[in-house]
């Protein structure tokens, strides 16, 4: 991690160029660019949510299409299409999928379907692995983070529990948010360090990106250096682990930034890349390859 005090360019271009030889000696020379418009974004519970966390407030969910009325567009849909399935959480922190569990499986076999679950019993997991392709699981590393964006009394052993019952029947990819707590850095890294005791197929990293009508609006993002040294750093701690970065970031000059640290950190894939991004692949020699699904089918 970088310190205040010491030559943080310095230290962040050695970081990077450890992460990058990592991943040439551990992956070949391409990189997945994803444009996800196979995959279509539906919502459980439309636009409501229990908890209106700070970084979100519901105001995503309206982009999203009602359960519903995704099973009613999409039954005589004759392309590849997969479907990202999310919506709002209750108070306990959990995303009512299972209380859906009859439309979805009717919505599975029209599609694979990528599940947003939020806490989860053990029960519930098994549950949801018989309709689930994949499942996308936050997993947060600070209690005071999940207290005041979430405002759950829920502590980091519970979101690794859930984790843990998810692992035992489905195919599970950890989504790491960095900057969640109004973007600062705080618990991403003990993030990285659980997981390194458990089983990870890959790690989807998003970066919070502050959205009008939430608490956090005004907060801005986190330095990107801090994200590139963030980046790098899960590099070096799985290097045999396919890293992704996210549809979910700022946009503007800092994804362009933000894309650039990403590829040097030794990223397998971006979703919805800048032009920059693919500059630095050019540059770097690595070959492109493309997919129209969420980054984690």
């Amino acid at each position: 991690m970088l310190h205040k005090n010491s030559d943080d360019a310095h230290e962040l271009e050695r970081i990077l160029e450890q992460a990058w030889y990592t991943r040439q000696a551990n992956f070949d020379a391409s990189i997945v660019f994803n444009s996800p418009g196979n995959t279509v974004s539906v919502s459980v519970t439309g636009s409501s949510c229990a908890l209106n966390c700070a970084h979100c407030a519901g105001v995503y969910l309206r982009a999203m299409v009602p359960l519903e009325k995704a099973l009613d567009n999409y039954k005589n849909w004759e392309e590849g299409t997969s479907f990202l399935i999310s919506g709002g959480s209750d108070a306990l922190g959990k995303v009512p999928l299972v209380e859906h569990l009859d439309r979805l499986r009717e919505l599975a076999e029209l599609g694979p379907l990528n599940l947003h679950t939020g806490l989860v019993t053990e029960e519930e997991a098994k549950k949801l692995a018989g309709i689930a392709a994949v499942v996308s699981f936050d997993l947060v590393g600070d209690n005071e983070t999940i207290a005041e964006v979430y405002g759950l009394s829920a502590t980091v052993e519970d979101y690794l529990a859930s984790y843990r019952a998810l692992q035992k029947y489905a195919r599970v990819i950890p989504h790491l948010c960095i900057g969640l707590k109004g973007g600062k850095i705080k618990g991403e890294y003990e993030a990285l360090h659980l997981l390194r005791k458990e089983k990870v197929e890959a790690i989807s990293m998003i970066i919070f990106r502050p959205t009008a009508e939430t608490p956090y609006s005004d907060c801005p993002p986190p330095p990107p250096a801090e994200v590139a040294n963030f980046m790098a750093s899960a590099r070096l701690m799985f290097p045999y682990t396919p890293i992704f970065l996210g549809c979910m970031r700022p946009g503007g000059h800092y994804r362009e930034v933000i894309d650039t640290y990403a590829i040097r950190a030794g990223v397998n894939k971006i979703v919805l890349p800048s032009p920059a991004a693919r500059k630095e692949a050019a540059r770097l020699g690595l070959s492109i390859k493309t997919s129209e699904e969420c980054c984690s089918l």
